[in-house]
């Protein structure tokens, strides 16, 4: 009997959704040994360790929750090197992991068919040691400083409220940013590929899923082994803001195809991060590193 580890975190804003529609449905299911991993409120990493440790080789692991979640659940089941498969259902403010891989309900992933295929993710190393596995995208400097506005508890508060999730959710966004765009420089200067970027550059992104932050188009680079898409831009323009967000929406995220990145920053720099969600602050680092990692995660998709 093959086993189905369902991963949740009961402090979401929609942990009621989770069990009412995924905890409380999996005991109908047949062929299943089903087991919980409940996401501790300690930080990623040690989740991922403990997800990982609990794994074993032939598991069904199903994340049901935001791309946070998704990336505890990527992570742990290639750190732990066990040969399990993923689905993902989203339970979070942007799910772009579960649009990627065409996983809305309960019903897609049980009760419709679906097919087991290989997924490429990114891997992230800063000053040359690894940090994180991310899915779907990666971004460096004033977007990645401003999804922290998630963590902070009012926040929270207002995202467990059902109704205008979504438009809190960009509203919160907006007001970030016109009152922090020019307050500093997000990214200090750097070398991209060798190359001696501008210094008026506030964001670099890498794009290898089918969505970012929701509304934002990008392609099927998931697939491949090598390759994925990467853009600089100086996004503290308004105008260059809207521009790049009209052409995400209508068409997709603008970048040239890469086989990896590496940011090479002047001056030791304090620099945040931020991999599908997770926002993280580094000081004083001098590299970080964007590439596929050779490694394959296997996915169930639609």
């Amino acid at each position: 009997m093959r086993r189905l580890i369902v991963v949740y975190n009961p402090r979401s804003s929609r942990y009621t959704d989770v069990n009412r529609e995924v905890l409380c449905r999996v005991k109908e299911l047949n062929g299943y040994m089903v087991g919980k991993y409940e996401i501790a409120d300690t930080n990623l990493d040690d989740n991922i360790l403990r997800l990982g440790e609990f794994l074993k080789d032939g598991d069904m692991v199903l994340s049901t929750g935001g791309d946070a979640t998704g990336v505890i659940c990527v992570n742990a089941i290639l750190r732990s090197k066990k040969d399990a498969a993923l689905a993902v259902l989203p339970y979070g403010n942007f799910n772009d992991l579960a649009r990627t891989l065409g996983m809305r309900t309960f019903d897609d992933v049980f009760l419709s068919e679906t097919s087991v295929r290989k997924f490429y993710p990114l891997e992230i190393l800063v000053d040359g040691k690894f940090f994180r596995y991310a899915s779907c995208y990666v971004t460096i400097g004033m977007t990645a400083e401003a999804v922290q506005i998630y963590d902070l508890p009012e926040m929270r508060a207002k995202l467990k409220k059902s109704f205008g999730r979504q438009v809190s959710s960009y509203t919160q966004l907006a007001k970030w940013y016109f009152k922090n765009r020019r307050n500093h420089i997000f990214i200090p200067e750097f070398r991209l590929n060798g190359v001696l970027q501008s210094k008026k550059i506030s964001d670099y992104a890498a794009v290898n899923g089918k969505s970012m932050a929701r509304v934002m188009r990008g392609g099927e680079d998931y697939r491949d082994t090598k390759y994925f898409r990467s853009e600089v831009d100086k996004l503290t323009s308004f105008y260059r803001l809207v521009k790049l967000m009209t052409r995400s929406i209508l068409s997709r995220v603008p970048g040239a195809a890469t086989d990896g990145d590496v940011l090479e920053f002047v001056n030791p720099a304090d620099i945040t991060l931020q991999a599908e969600g997770e926002s993280v602050r580094f000081e004083g680092i001098s590299k970080i590193e964007i590439k596929k990692g050779g490694k394959c995660l296997k996915v169930i998709e639609s």
